[in-house]
């Protein structure tokens, strides 16, 4: 048994098992993301592909079961896989994100910056904890989240600031 750890075939074939499940991880975690987004044709794409190189990477490990490093590389590539697939979809930043900005006193000059920056928002005055706050509601590109941040706590260090991932199903305004 110990033999096997000395074996160059068979760190390559673990190796080899190891890349294809990153790969097969990655385009399934990908894949579960345009489904959320309602992406039906990227998401079968990526489901074809995913699902080839998961049948390779499964009977190869199957097909050599004397060899534990097989396993060790089918588990590792699993996790990794699933790593990296959400680096991509984070470089990616596809779809759209809504942003809810709380600001204590500067909503109506914040609104105004945003929307001098290309984005639409909405105000509603609202009541918090302390008093009367504005608060902002801007629905943008996933890609642009970072720089509307920026914006945000430029202008009004003490805005509080939500996320949640959206759909657009109808009209508004969103920032080409």
């Amino acid at each position: 048994m110990f033999e096997v750890f000395l074996s160059p075939a068979a760190w390559l074939a673990a190796l080899s098992i190891f890349g294809l499940r990153v790969v097969d991880m990655s385009l399934d975690t990908l894949r579960m993301l345009f489904v959320v987004r309602g992406r039906k044709a990227t998401a079968w794409v990526l489901g074809f592909f995913q699902s080839v190189v998961f049948v390779i990477a499964i009977t190869s490990v199957l097909s050599n079961l004397d060899n534990p490093l097989n396993v060790i590389g089918y588990a590792a590539g699993f996790a990794t896989g699933n790593v990296i697939g959400m680096l991509i979809e984070e470089k990616l930043a596809i779809g759209h994100i809504h942003l809810r900005i709380i600001s204590p006193s500067l909503g109506v000059a914040l609104s105004q910056v945003l929307r001098e920056a290309g984005y639409g928002v909405t105000e509603i005055s609202a009541r918090g904890k302390d008093g009367m706050v504005s608060m902002l509601s801007v629905s943008v590109l996933r890609k642009d989240v970072n720089r509307v941040q920026k914006i945000v706590y430029e202008k009004d260090p003490e805005a509080f600031v939500t996320s949640e991932d959206v759909r657009p199903l109808r009209r508004g305004f969103w920032r080409a």
